[in-house]
């Protein structure tokens, strides 16, 4: 199954690494423009509680629906291809990171913001020097939900010919053909575990080291000789 699978994606024929190509760009602009679009938005609305409640419910309406009638939805207006294809993976990727851009604004202590206007801090410094800094693990978890949601979804594009990794599974599911669809499955599943650990790594090195925790494991031997406890887990600030 492996040579096959390798002799398939190293057969001109199929242009893996055009479709390849075609995928990643398909996720990097879908996802850049998530975020070019959810970020401000959330920071303007964020200090406007009955905007932020209106924002909050309906991007939880959106996340609810399933990604293929996004993409449905697209046809009609823009056709097939590329482009809308980018937009449906966009609104998609937009709801994680507009929640956690507000959640995250808001949650800073309203004490915090009352001492650095004490201090004499502007509106502007107030949001960069405070708000956003505090408020960066969580937006950087919404980022991180959000592209690991687009790339696993981005193999659906194919459907209304975006090509991709997508094409090959739904080639393989038409043939029956197994290697193809490992050939489509496989790397989207290699670049969404990819994508997940790296913006985990940003997340954590965004994170303040007075609020990150380390969780640890340890078993208690304390049961008599032999015998092992269930694990217990506990946190330990850094």
């Amino acid at each position: 199954m492996v040579s096959n699978l390798l002799n398939f994606i190293s057969d001109p024929r199929h242009a893996y690494l055009t479709h390849s190509l075609d995928y990643i760009k398909l996720c990097v602009i879908a996802i850049a423009l998530a975020l070019v679009i959810a970020l401000p938005l959330g920071i303007a609305v964020a200090r406007l509680p009955v905007v932020a409640f209106f924002a909050t419910n309906i991007s939880g309406l959106v996340r609810a629906i399933p990604s293929l009638a996004f993409l449905a939805a697209a046809i009609p207006y823009l056709g097939i291809g590329f482009k809308p294809a980018v937009i449906a993976l966009t609104v998609l990727g937009i709801p994680p990171i507009l929640l956690n851009t507000i959640a995250g604004i808001r949650s800073v202590d309203p004490a915090v913001i009352d001492a650095a206007r004490g201090m004499g801090m502007t509106f502007w410094q107030i949001l960069w020097r405070i708000q956003l800094r505090l408020a960066l693990p969580v937006i950087a978890a919404g980022i991180r939900t959000a592209a690991v949601q687009i790339v696993a979804t981005g193999t659906l594009a194919a459907v209304i010919g975006a090509g991709g990794w997508g094409e090959y599974i739904l080639s393989g599911i038409y043939q029956l053909s197994l290697v193809q669809i490992l050939a489509g499955a496989v790397p989207v599943a290699l670049l969404a575990l990819l994508v997940e650990v790296s913006l985990a790594g940003v997340q954590r090195a965004v994170t303040p080291a007075g609020v990150r925790l380390q969780t640890t494991t340890y078993y208690d031997l304390s049961a008599g000789k032999g015998s092992v406890a269930p694990p217990m887990r506990i946190e330990i600030p850094l």
